[in-house]
């Protein structure tokens, strides 16, 4: 009986498991995975088709699909003034161009990688087709890469396009002519050029959709005019059988369209309009003003009203300034002035005209301060009906506000920094006292020098001195040696801190090739591209000394102008942002090391300098893909431009391309490839 009941148990688990399975109609668990996108099998217009008239085009795939952020991917050729409209449905796409077709033109929808599978959501990357209104069809093209020049970062979503008109004014003024996107690796395939015609190539990031270049944004910009040119090459393709049981080797001709490795860098000209930003006195004795952009000099402002009527602001303030000018602080340092409820003045300074040029303006600014009065008041009033008796002592004058903000370890190599929280009037340097620990005793040593770094921070000062390592100091200001713009005076300060030793340290040093005699500096970085430390190149030599413990990466960036930092580029002059490399692997140092590497700039092409673990626009991975690598392993990814597109029609219609270029800094001849 007991043998009955398990039978009859054992039947209805696999009943219930039968009847499962027959309600999930999903693939069965444990299947192969579908890894293969989405296949072109037709379109109307027929790719390459001439004469076309109409504006409704519809594109069929082998299964049902999915556009993924369509009005932004799908790209147009020649621009539209009018979005398309894009839609799906199951296998089909369907694109209305709702701007009047051009005669005699040459049309490219590029999908980019907006195009995937419903279930699986596998990118069918690289899908475009072309058409003509006319008898004939331009099917030239030149593919490169776009990254923003200051860190290599790949550019996705950016537009590249192309002008048959080679003025210096037509990328400000005219919409460009043949267009495309880079995908998630920030490739680009500009397609629909004529033959033996010059280009010029810009990169976009085209903020407002007018399809040219407005000084505000980013751009990238090709050196010299390119001329699309393409040849027949033979190729091998491996062909298998539907179970993968046996490959074989076929040959055929294909068209290399060429040039196929062009590098842009974007940048930012960091180009703003100049205007008055803001203005305000949030208290009686400061008023602030902001600026759109830095600026080159300081505005004149004088009083309007009050017993000062007609004075200049330098003889009733002092000013506390931005390295750039475009944030100014006026701490008042009339009293009685700064007491009234209304001040009135006359600003003149520079902006930026309706024809993009600077002009000085004038205007009439108003500060009061009825606000803060008000408050007062209602305080006062508070206190009254609470009952609370008037003071009769006489206030406490508080201490000035000043700190030393260094922490209690300083670095061997950084000062102390002292930080006050009002202008300074005046600094005591004999009033300031240094000593240092000798087992438990204190013994005195040189002070050090004050220095004021900076004309207009009159609030930040900086004690620069030669530290012994690992040793404990003590530094005192007596009271009185430091009175703010409103004669109030420090008490006395005492701060102890230690030095670290030179075994906390580590040094990083690099021999650097391909220099070729130009300067440059080599910057430490951290994680996220965060930068460290900074260090000249001496010949091909740089040794960046001081460094923490950790884990670090290394950018270079070639100093053609010399000034010592980054300098970005500026399209109208034709100057391109300087040149940035970077090491391409990550450094491990611990304490007490001395590291010396070798560094051939020109090694890598620039698309695989950057370190994998400081990129962040990495390709979307498909759904459920999960990165397995270990730490530190590089990421395979397919050979530019092995386009899954050549796989079906477009190999019969002039659309494929064969290999790629490797993306080095080499002009000359329009194309950049590797030494």
């Amino acid at each position: 009986m007991r043998q009955v009941k398990q039978l009859r148990m054992l039947l209805a688990v696999v009943a219930a498991a039968v009847t499962a399975a027959c309600a999930n109609m999903g693939r069965p668990e444990g299947g192969p995975r579908d890894e293969t996108p989405p296949v072109y099998t037709g379109s109307n217009p027929a790719i390459g088709q001439l004469n076309v008239k109409q504006q409704k085009i519809s594109v069929s795939f082998d299964e049902n699909i999915s556009l993924d952020d369509p009005t932004n991917k799908i790209v147009v050729s020649p621009a539209q003034k009018t979005q398309p409209a894009i839609s799906s449905n199951g296998r089909n796409v369907t694109v209305e161009l709702r701007d009047s077709l051009l005669p005699n033109t040459t049309y490219i929808i590029d999908f980019s990688d907006a195009v995937k599978d419903l279930n699986e959501g596998n990118v069918l990357d690289g899908l475009a087709l072309d058409f003509s209104t006319g008898e004939s069809i331009d099917s030239m093209r030149i593919s490169g890469m776009v990254f923003e020049a200051r860190n290599l970062e790949p550019a996705q979503g950016m537009i590249v396009g192309a002008y048959s008109n080679l003025s210096d004014t037509a990328i400000t003024t005219l919409p460009v002519e043949r267009i495309t996107k880079t995908n998630q690796l920030g490739q680009f395939v500009l397609r629909g050029l004529k033959p033996d015609t010059p280009y010029r190539i810009f990169a976009i990031n085209d903020v407002n959709r007018d399809y040219h270049w407005d000084r505000s944004e980013d751009i990238a910009f090709y050196p010299v005019p390119v001329t699309p040119t393409c040849e027949q090459v033979t190729v091998n393709d491996t062909l298998r059988t539907h179970d993968d049981s046996a490959d074989s080797i076929v040959s055929r001709l294909a068209t290399h369209f060429m040039p196929d490795d062009l590098l842009l860098t974007w940048f930012n000209e960091g180009y703003a309009s100049q205007y008055l930003k803001d203005y305000k006195r949030e208290v009686n004795n400061k008023i602030t003003m902001q600026f759109g952009t830095k600026a080159d000099s300081l505005p004149i402002m004088r009083l309007l009203n009050t017993h000062r009527k007609g004075d200049e602001i330098s003889t009733w303030s002092v000013l506390d300034a931005s390295a750039t000018l475009d944030t100014l602080t006026y701490w008042i340092t009339d009293t009685a002035l700064a007491s009234l409820d209304s001040i009135l003045i006359e600003a003149r300074y520079y902006r930026t005209d309706t024809l993009d040029n600077l002009t000085q303006t004038s205007d009439t600014l108003k500060f009061f301060m009825r606000g803060l009065k008000l408050k007062k008041k209602e305080e006062a009033r508070k206190k009254k009906k609470e009952g609370e008796e008037a003071d009769t002592l006489p206030p406490v004058i508080p201490p000035m506000d000043i700190k030393v903000s260094s922490g209690t370890t300083v670095d061997l190599n950084k000062p102390l920094y002292i930080r006050a929280g009002v202008p300074v009037a005046r600094f005591d340097s004999t009033a300031l006292h240094m000593e240092m620990q000798v087992d438990t005793l204190w013994y005195p040593v040189a002070p050090p020098k004050v220095v004021r770094p900076q004309e207009l921070r009159p609030m930040d000062y900086v004690l620069p001195y030669t530290w012994e390592e690992g040793t404990k100091y003590r530094l005192k200001i007596d009271s009185a040696a430091v009175e703010d713009i409103y004669g109030l005076v420090n008490k006395e300060i005492t701060h102890e801190f230690t030095t670290k030793t030179r075994g906390d340290y580590s040094t990083l040093s690099f021999n650097i090739s391909g220099l070729d005699g130009r300067p440059a500096v080599v910057e430490v970085l951290g994680s996220g591209d965060k930068l460290i430390a900074t260090a000249p190149v001496q010949g091909s030599y740089v040794k960046v000394e001081y460094l923490n413990p950790g884990t670090y990466y290394a950018r270079l960036y070639i100093d053609s102008d010399s000034s010592g930092e980054w300098t970005t580029g500026n399209l109208l002059d034709s100057i391109q942002p300087e040149e940035v490399y970077y090491y391409p692997k990550k450094i491990t140092l611990k304490k007490n090391w001395n590291i010396d590497q070798s560094w051939n700039i020109n090694e890598l092409p620039v698309d695989q300098q950057k370190p994998r673990e400081l990129v962040k626009n990495k390709p979307k991975r498909r759904k459920g893909e999960r990165d397995d690598r270990p730490e530190g392993e590089e990421e395979e990814e397919d050979e530019f431009f092995d386009d899954p597109f050549m796989n079906n029609a477009n190999r019969n219609n002039g659309f494929g391309n064969t290999g790629g270029g490797r993306f080095n800094r080499n002009p000359g001849n329009g194309n950049l490839r590797a030494h």
